[in-house]
């Protein structure tokens, strides 16, 4: 568990500098935001507690409310593989791409192609994942997150590590 913690936090970190929020969908309320925000720190809660079963409940939730976020999406893909439903974190972890990939398309973020490595990594699409980081490292040249990213030797110990191992598929 303690990998797991390592690995998430040097990814967190790797993502974290430059990234901004994405622009928000004017079908979405600020009301439903504020509350999907509310039951997603509940999950984050639930998780921390391992009681996976209400974190997923409250990720789905939170996703409906505001299909545009892709965390949400994201650790609804985890708290579901946790639980050994394969198909619906397959599912989870597809959504939370698509809303990465629109969002790159929208505001050509770096941050937002390593959020798509991730999530290409954890759906074992790995050479689909190294592309994109090629792809990426020709369309943001001087982004050390992709630079370092894109080596192979990062690429596999991220996949070699037991933490990632757990939530991928």
């Amino acid at each position: 568990m303690k990998g797991l913690a390592v690995l998430l936090s040097g990814f967190v970190l790797l993502l974290s500098a430059g990234c901004k929020p994405s622009v928000k969908s004017r079908d979405i309320t600020p009301l439903a935001r504020k509350q999907a925000a509310s039951l997603g720190s509940e999950a984050d809660f639930a998780a921390t507690l391992k009681d996976l079963r209400r974190a997923e409940g409250l990720y789905q939730k939170a996703a409906g409310l505001c299909p545009d976020e892709p965390s949400y999406w994201e650790n609804l893909g985890i708290a579901r593989r946790k639980l050994g439903e394969t198909k619906g974190a397959r599912t989870a972890y597809g959504e939370a791409l698509a809303v990465y990939r629109e969002n790159y398309r929208r505001d050509r973020n770096p941050a937002d192609v390593l959020h798509q490595m991730w999530l290409l990594s954890l759906l074992g699409r790995n050479d689909e994942a190294a592309r994109l980081l090629q792809k990426g490292r020709v369309d943001h040249p001087a982004d050390p997150r992709i630079r370092q990213a894109a080596d192979p030797k990062w690429l596999e110990e991220m996949r070699r590590n037991p933490g990632f191992k757990a939530i991928a598929l």
